[in-house]
C-alpha cells in the first residue's frame, strides 16, 4: 500500500498533497490527553529555580503560563492542526533533585471532533522551553528530553495509555 492511501496517514491527499483533515461529520466528544517531559539540569541551577533566585524571576510560574499559551496557540504552530476549544490546560512542574531536574507534566481537555494530543504535547515542549530560556544564563548544558505523550481518552479510536517499560 503506498503512503497516500494509507488509511492511517490521515493527513495525505490521495495524490500525496498535505491536507487538513474534516471533521465536520464527526460528533462532538470529551477529549483527553496527558503528556510529559523533563529539564535536565546541574543540582546548583535547580536549587536557582526551586528558590526563585533565578535573574529572570519565578521560573516554574512563567514557564508554567508559557505551557498553557502555547496549548492554545498550537493550532498556529502545527501546521495541520484544528483548533480547539480547549476546556481545561493544567501544568505541573515538579523539581527533582535525583535527575536533578524537572519533570513536567501537562493535562489538556476539549469536547470537540479532534483530540487534544498535540496540545498537550506543546505545552511540554514550551514549558520545557521556557525553563531553559529562563536559566540558561546560568547553565547553556541544560538537556530537554523525554517528552512523550502518556495517554490520551475519547474519540473514535478509543483510549490509548503508555506501555511503561522496565
Amino acid at each position: 500500500m503506498s503512503l497516500a492511501t494509507d488509511k492511517n496517514l490521515t493527513h495525505l491527499a490521495a495524490n500525496g498533497d498535505a491536507r487538513m483533515v474534516d471533521v465536520s461529520a464527526k460528533q462532538d466528544t470529551t477529549r483527553q490527553a496527558c503528556a510529559r517531559g523533563r529539564v535536565l539540569m546541574s543540582r546548583e541551577t535547580l536549587q536557582l529555580a526551586m528558590t526563585h533566585s533565578a535573574k529572570k524571576g519565578d521560573v516554574f510560574a512563567v514557564a508554567r503560563v508559557a505551557g498553557i499559551m502555547a496549548a492554545k496557540k498550537t493550532s498556529d504552530l502545527i501546521p495541520l492542526c484544528h483548533p480547539l476549544p480547549l476546556t481545561h490546560i493544567h501544568v505541573q512542574i515538579t523539581p527533582d533533585e535525583a535527575l536533578p531536574g524537572v519533570l513536567v507534566e501537562v493535562d489538556a481537555g476539549c469536547t470537540g471532533k479532534t483530540g487534544v494530543e498535540m496540545e498537550a504535547l506543546t505545552a511540554v515542549s514550551l514549558t520545557c522551553l521556557t525553563i531553559y530560556d529562563m536559566l540558561k544564563a546560568v547553565d547553556r548544558a541544560m538537556r530537554i528530553d523525554s517528552i512523550e505523550l502518556v495517554s490520551k481518552k475519547g474519540g473514535k479510536s478509543g483510549d490509548w495509555l503508555r506501555e511503561e517499560v522496565g
